[in-house]
This record gives C-alpha cells, sequence and structure tokens, in this order.
C-alpha cells in the first residue's frame, strides 16, 4: 500500500524531546571516538587519542545535560531512556575498549577482557533501565545507583590519554607485557577488568 503521508517517516523524529537531540549528541560523539582511534592505528598519531578522548568527554558532557534539561523541561519518555542507554553504550562502552586496543592492549587476553568490560557496560545498563522504577520508590527519581554507572569509564579515557601524552602506547604501554601459554596479557588491561566488574557489582552509589 502507498504512503499517502509524506510526513509520516518522520514520526518518530517528531516524538523526539530536546533532551533525546543532546542524547543523540553523545552517541555522535562516541562514534567520533572510533572513528579517531581508527585513524591512530592507521597514521600512528597520537593526536588522535587525544581527539578520541575529547570526544568521549564531550559525549559524557551531552550525557549530563540531556538529563538535566529532561527534568528541568520535566518532559521524560520510555524512549529517551532506551536512547540514553544505547548512546551510553557507543560512548562509554565500545569506544573506551577500542580506544585502549588502539593504545596497545592488542593481545588475545586483552581482548577478552576488553570484550568483558563491554558486557559488563551492557549488562549494568540493562539491569539499571529494569529496575529504575522499582529504585525511585514511586517518586520517578532514583536516589542511588546499583553498581558505578558506565561513565565512570572516562577515568579509563583519561589515563590513556595521559599515556599518549607521554608516549606510553603501543609498545611502551605501562607496566609491559607478559606473555602467558603463548598469549599476550598487557597488565594494564585489568583496569578494565575492575571498572567492568564494579559496574556490575551491588555497590550503591548514591545519584547527585
Amino acid at each position: 500500500m502507498t504512503n499517502t503521508n509524506p510526513h509520516k517517516p518522520f514520526s518518530m523524529i517528531r516524538e523526539f524531546h530536546l533532551a533525546d537531540w543532546f542524547t543523540l549528541a553523545n552517541a555522535v560523539c562516541g562514534t567520533g571516538a572510533l572513528f579517531a582511534t581508527m585513524t591512530y592505528l592507521e597514521t600512528g598519531d597520537a593526536r588522535h587519542v587525544h581527539f578520541a578522548c575529547g570526544l568521549v568527554l564531550a559525549a559524557l558532557i551531552f550525557d549530563v545535560l540531556d538529563g538535566r534539561i529532561a527534568r528541568w523541561r520535566q518532559k521524560t519518555s520510555t524512549l529517551g531512556r532506551e536512547l540514553d542507554s544505547l548512546a551510553d553504550v557507543i560512548s562509554f562502552g565500545v569506544a573506551p575498549a577500542i580506544i585502549g586496543y588502539g593504545c596497545g592492549m592488542q593481545g588475545l587476553y586483552d581482548r577478552i577482557v576488553l570484550a568483558y568490560f563491554v558486557a559488563c557496560g551492557v549488562s549494568r545498563l540493562a539491569r539499571y533501565n529494569v529496575t529504575a522504577d522499582a529504585l525511585s520508590e514511586g517518586t520517578g527519581k532514583v536516589k542511588y545507583f546499583e553498581g558505578t554507572p558506565i561513565p565512570t569509564s572516562f577515568l579509563l579515557v583519561c589515563l590513556l590519554s595521559l599515556a599518549a601524552w607521554s608516549g606510553a602506547v603501543r609498545e611502551n604501554l605501562w607496566f609491559g607485557e607478559v606473555t602467558l601459554g603463548g598469549f599476550k596479557l598487557h597488565p594494564l588491561v585489568l583496569m578494565y577488568a575492575v571498572s567492568g566488574s564494579l559496574m556490575i557489582s551491588r555497590i550503591r552509589i548514591p545519584k547527585l
């Protein structure tokens, strides 16, 4: 059947609130961080690591703003919450993992840990989405997080930006590398394991 309503394909976009556009900006910045890391892998120019880290910072700013704008305008929706989670997976899950890979954590064990980190981030967000209503106790506002929020991965990004600035990337990565069973592990990648484990923990973090 032919669509006779020329505006119908854009009906979803018309449903977006102002905060949702900031959420999309978060996702765009996270995607840009992935592109910047791939450019670093191709060129070896450490400036692109800094670009990637800067874009994660921009994503964090947009992530903070979208929540504040939603509360200010008192317009929240299930669509907005799902958008926020998907954007956060890109910007604070996949992007930090790929930046770590680009900086030299490329051994088999490194990749396993980085994949674990992303899986923890996805799990953390899924748990939040299904428990947010219960945690808000009917007030509509969540009082605390269970597990560290996924944007805390920005701390890992800051550390890698510092490593790139000091030249401690690739073969010069801090703490070197070890070989286990013929496969490489860079001990620095364990910070991703710690971060991911904290995300899926039951530690209660007050929401400011």
